[in-house]
């Protein structure tokens, strides 16, 4: 029970870092960077937002040294991400598990919370929350969203306000069964089968804890049309978006993988940032400065 505690209120320790952006029309003034991904299956543009400045830096940092020019997207999972970024995949043996190099620091979670994990959403890897209770991302490695559309009662959460009304709901009420369902989805499945468990339960929890638990409708309604991967909104530092080349996803994502994820063929990536001004992006690829 105590390591039940214990995990559970790790994983809801989120930071917020508060968006000094102003409108829309304002972002597309100065410059900026476009960042290309190129592959063996096409390639990716995408931007970079200001609102995670910590995670900007360092991508474009290791963009413009070369750091991940020839590595591997070494996990695609179908229906969910695609993610690359480990340095050990820079000449990795076939059938090689990847996915725990780093190039030596992580950074701190810079979460936004009108950022979240859209289809083409480019968002920072990291370790499990039993180890990394702080959430902190690994300083190279990244995923893409592929996710899928989810339907209007999949995507009605707000996953803050769940995670406020789980907690307060352990120190509330302890002796509430809703507390021993969540403790044996988390013992059963870990972070994952928990997350699952708490959103099936959130009305359960509205009624038990009185918080409004219900997600943004401009969110919903990306969700329901355009798709991503709601569960990992407010856990994982979403930090900038794909904006042309979205198929590009698709395709990745749909290749043979063997029982790591891995793909049966070594898909590579070249990263390349530009700098452009963002009026110059909003005219070659529409409004991307919500």
């Amino acid at each position: 029970m105590k390591k039940y505690i214990l995990m559970v209120l790790m994983a809801l320790i989120v930071v917020f870092v508060a968006s000094c952006e102003g409108t829309g029309s304002e972002k597309a003034n100065g410059m900026d960077y476009l960042v290309t991904i190129k592959t063996e299956m096409g390639e990716m543009k995408a931007i970079l937002y200001d609102e995670t400045p910590q995670h900007k830096e360092n991508f474009i940092k290791l963009a413009k040294k070369g750091f991940f020019d020839s590595l591997l997207f070494h996990r695609v999972m179908s229906g969910f991400m695609i993610q690359g970024g480990d340095p050990d995949s820079r000449n990795a043996e076939p059938g090689e598990r990847l996915g725990s190099g780093n190039p030596g620091y992580t950074i701190p979670a810079e979460f936004v919370k009108s950022l979240f994990h859209q289809k083409g959403a480019l968002s920072a890897a990291r370790q499990s929350d039993v180890v990394n209770p702080a959430k902190e991302s690994n300083g190279s490695q990244f995923f893409i969203v592929q996710g899928r559309v989810f339907t209007e009662e999949e995507t009605g959460i707000d996953m803050q306000a769940l995670s406020q009304a789980i907690s307060s709901l352990r120190r509330s009420d302890p002796n509430n069964p809703l507390n021993k369902v969540l403790e044996d989805a988390f013992n059963e499945g870990g972070d994952e089968t928990f997350r699952v468990k708490a959103v099936e339960l959130a009305d359960k929890l509205t009624e038990a804890t009185g918080l409004r638990i219900k997600m943004p409708a401009e969110r919903v309604g990306t969700y329901t049309t355009v798709g991503g991967y709601p569960p990992l909104d407010e856990n994982y530092t979403v930090f900038g978006q794909v904006i042309s080349g979205l198929d590009v996803i698709d395709k990745i994502a749909f290749v043979n993988t063997d029982q790591s994820d891995r793909p049966l063929e070594d898909v590579h990536m070249v990263i390349t940032v530009e700098e452009m001004s963002r009026e110059e992006i909003v005219k070659k690829y529409g409004p991307v400065y919500q």
